[in-house]
């Protein structure tokens, strides 16, 4: 199951690692801030996880790390034309990418496969998306029965049901909808609404008026009479139905809350009975939609955003029904576009143009790699893990998860300004944190999905129908706490409240962010970095609000609570300030969740860092690499791993709507207030990368 974008703070707990480049003044190195070279008569040995040749020595480590760490590799690593940005993690995906390549060719050539076996369901699904000859020739005819059925809605009583099959197939109308962990009471799946219905993804897009903003909905708006007009609208018709998308759209986005208030979830959990939610919104016909979606033994929801779903109401009775059923056939189609002819497919990629910045579409069976990923992630994942994972990748990852937890038991317990109540609760909420690496131990059962060479779009549509279904079918049970919200492949990790886990899919646990060969050092400050990060999602502004059994519970005394805001206020100013293009500022607010895991996720992993070097080598000589400490390289590796090169229209998009700050304030903002970080590079009071005692951060 992909992370439901309707939980801000599970799409906010995925780790990006999004950066920019922007060129800095360069400065001379001095004694006081390069780190000292071994001899020239006994030189260190080379290092395995960092590269030299990408560190601009022209820059002093403690007047721009970013830079330090990696300008010359940013300055060699351009973004391609077909891409938004540019990083490790890219490279890293082009690996895996070539062995996803290679085991979907495979499948997709064995025509033999066991009939229902993730082999012919995976074959099949990729010989389908990549059979361009029959895409074309088939055209809008896979979407037909669909666009039949929103073209036949005759009556208003008609809606729910028309409603709730647009929600089991995914296509974004109106808002969303499906069955969550309750967030208060965690043994059991409780049914979610929450705002939606927004094809630019983000309020802002529909409400400002700047001249990008402006420039983003003239595309919006081309790319929608471009589509209507493929489905048959002449020029007048097509410009009438996309202002009419516009239109209903503009309504949702001026009732949505902004990404900042949806970081709240007290906020975004208001618990109604089914009667008193059918009454508040008695066009929406609740009772009818979730019988509808197979939910009828519901007898209460989850409303996200009550105010949102006032407007839904409004909309559904006020609206004409041919404008509802314009902006769900536009929902429907924009939302397989990828699956249908060329024009389609451009049309979208050259609204996206305009968005991200892209220069041309990426190759198309990358393309389709991610759908597969996307659509039956796990019957290809189980592929994935049978050629790509190894026993003792995990076993080492485990031993340092175990590590950074005790690194952050131990800061928990000699924190100054948290009391012996909070600290017990915190204590409990770490030892009860689940830890999953590399795959799930119990796969999902594709048995009852169709997939067949007939047709992408009807393979992506059966896909969405038979998840809805099978998400459906958990409610009234037990809480899973075996299923995964990432696949295997997945080159990313996550943290989950209600849960209370931290997952790092296999993907994630290959060079450079983990390597077995090279020193502790360079792991912690890679994947340990992450590991640290993860954990601390439990305990930045959003996680700290559940307890140990994931339940949204103040376990904080109110002055230990007060104490943790204030220091978190702290974090928030010094985002704010940070500005990588003019007159652009992160946001402080958006970005807390992400900045405050960043910061005490590297102050525990160093930690936890100290505590592995001790035991290995005592007090005696820690080893030397490249001329650089352990605790050098440690820096290094976590800073490499956050260069990224970034097109600047994509990183106008990411400070607007992503709850990660660019690459090169995650790299410094941490180290900024480290003074462990000052001592291994011999910073000084007043050095850009020192933040004085009176400005420093300290959460942990």
């Amino acid at each position: 199951m992909p992370l439901p974008a309707s939980r801000p703070w599970l799409a906010a707990s995925l780790l990006t690692l999004a950066a920019c480049a922007t060129s800095h003044p360069a400065a001379p190195p001095t004694a006081a801030t390069t780190p000292t070279a071994a001899p020239a008569a006994a030189p260190d040995p080379k290092g395995v996880g960092l590269d030299m040749a990408d560190l601009d020595r022209s820059v002093s480590p403690c007047d721009d790390f970013f830079e330090f760490s990696g300008g010359n590799w940013l300055k060699a690593n351009p973004v391609p034309s077909y891409a938004t940005s540019w990083g490790p993690r890219n490279l890293l995906g082009l690996r895996t990418q070539a062995t996803l390549k290679q085991i979907l060719e495979e499948a997709a050539a064995n025509r033999s496969a066991a009939p229902g076996s993730n082999a012919q369901k995976v074959g099949d699904f990729y010989a389908a998306a990549m059979d361009t000859v029959a895409i074309e020739k088939a055209g809008i005819t896979p979407l037909k029965p669909e666009l039949a059925r929103i073209a036949a809605l005759k009556t208003r009583a008609e809606l729910p049901a028309l409603v709730a099959h647009e929600q089991e197939l995914g296509t974004g109308a109106f808002f969303r909808s499906g069955v969550q962990v309750d967030e208060k009471n965690t043994t059991r799946y409780v049914i979610g609404l929450d705002q939606g219905g927004l094809t630019m993804g983000d309020r802002d897009y529909y409400l400002k008026d700047d001249a990008r903003t402006q420039k983003i909905r003239a595309a919006y708006q081309t790319y929608m009479q471009q589509v209507f007009g493929l489905l048959g609208d002449n020029a007048a018709t097509a410009q009438r139905n996309a202002a009419t998308v516009e239109r209903i759209e503009k309504r949702l986005a001026q009732a949505s809350r902004s990404r900042v208030e949806l970081r709240d979830p007290q906020a975004n959990y208001n618990q109604m009975t089914l009667p008193a939610a059918a009454q508040r919104y008695p066009a929406v016909q609740l009772p009818r939609l979730l019988a509808d979606m197979q939910l009828g033994k519901a007898q209460e929801v989850i409303v996200g955003q009550p105010a949102f779903f006032d407007e839904v109401n409004a909309l559904l009775k006020t609206e004409p029904l041919a404008d509802l059923q314009t902006y769900m056939r536009w929902h429907l189609v924009s939302s397989v576009a990828a699956t249908l002819p060329a024009a389609y497919v451009e049309a979208s990629f050259r609204y996206n143009q305009v968005l991200t910045g892209a220069k041309q579409q990426t190759t198309r069976w990358k393309r389709v790699q991610a759908a597969t990923d996307a659509t039956i992630g796990e019957a290809f994942g189980q592929l994935y893990v049978d050629k790509a994972f190894s026993p003792e990748a995990k076993k080492k990852a485990l031993e340092m998860v175990g590590n950074v937890k005790a690194s952050l038991a131990e800061h928990i317990q000699t924190n100054t300004w948290m009391s012996a109540a909070t600290k017990a609760e915190a204590l409990k909420k770490l030892n009860a944190l689940r830890v999953k690496i590399g795959y799930p131990d119990k796969w999902k059962d594709y048995s009852a999905l169709n997939i067949s060479r007939e047709s992408y779009t009807r393979n992506i549509l059966a896909a969405r129908l038979w998840e809805s279904r099978r998400e459906a079918a958990r409610f009234g049970g037990p809480v899973d706490h075996t299923e995964w919200g990432m696949t295997p492949p997945t080159i990313n990790a996550y943290y989950n409240p209600p849960l209370n886990e931290i997952v790092f899919p296999a993907g994630y646990l290959q060079p450079p962010f983990f390597d077995p060969k090279a020193d502790d050092a360079v792991n912690y400050g890679a994947i340990g970095g992450v590991m640290g990060h993860e954990m601390t999602h439990g305990f930045d502004d959003q996680g700290r609000q559940y307890d140990a059994a994931g339940n949204l519970r103040d376990w904080w005394t109110p002055q230990d609570a007060a104490e943790f805001t204030k220091r978190a206020a702290v974090v928030g100013r010094q985002y704010d300030a940070f500005s990588p293009l003019d007159s652009v500022h992160v946001n402080g607010k958006l970005t807390m969740g992400e900045n405050l895991a960043d910061f005490a996720g590297l102050t525990i992993v160093y930690g936890a860092l100290e505590k592995q070097l001790q035991q290995r080598y005592g007090n005696g000589p820690r080893p030397r690499y490249d001329g650089f400490t352990p605790e050098q390289r440690f820096f290094m590796s976590w800073a490499q791993l956050r260069r990224t090169n970034i097109r600047p229209e994509a990183l106008r998009q990411q400070i607007q709507t992503d709850p990660h700050s660019p690459g090169q304030y995650r790299t410094i903002g941490p180290i900024m207030n480290m003074p462990q970080f000052q001592a291994a590079f011999g910073c000084k009071e007043g050095d850009k990368m020192t933040r004085t005692a009176t400005d420093r951060a300290v959460i942990w």
